[in-house]
């Protein structure tokens, strides 16, 4: 059974999750969100999920692959925070998180722990071979009929002022 969200009872706030990685159509989710945000209230979770390597590895190299993802993820939300100031939205407040996992479990785990995630929103690939990995497993796979909160799928291809007219 799913959560019921809290967000706009007292003591809590409404909060959009980002997922962050290297592919460029986060910036599209990130500026929309924070439009969002700026209309409506609220907060950004910025996720990154540490996945694990191809193949099985000894300890000593698993920890030393998770300090080297934990290292670019804080590099990445710093880089992500600088974005957001420039595009004009230094008022909106973030949270980090950093996870370890499969991608889609971990964001669904978050979403069970938080019961102020309202809104999961993530940036479509302009790649013509199709949305993105992510997309394509949330949004249009078996967790599409069941997912425990509304997911926005924004296209990559806008730009910070076509988002901040649309938000």
């Amino acid at each position: 059974m799913v959560k019921r969200r809290r967000a706009f009872e007292q003591g809590h706030h409404r909060k959009y999750l980002v997922v962050i990685d290297e592919v460029p159509e986060v910036e599209a989710a990130l500026y929309f969100t924070a439009s969002r945000i700026g209309h409506t209230g609220g907060h950004i979770v910025l996720l990154y999920v540490i996945q694990p390597p191809e193949f099985h590895q000894w300890m000593g190299v698993q920890r030393a692959h998770v300090d080297e993802q934990t290292i670019k993820a804080r590099a990445l939300f710093r880089l992500h925070r600088r974005k957001l100031n420039l595009a004009g939205f230094e008022q909106i407040t973030t949270e980090e998180v950093i996870r370890e996992g499969e991608k889609a479990a971990a964001i669904v785990k978050l979403i069970e722990e938080d019961e102020d995630i309202a809104i999961l929103v993530l940036g479509a690939s302009t790649d013509p071979k199709g949305p993105g990995p992510l997309v394509s497993s949330l949004a249009t796979g078996k967790l599409a009929g069941t997912f425990p909160i509304p997911i926005v799928i924004v296209p990559g291809n806008l730009t910070v002022d076509d988002l901040k007219a649309m938000a």
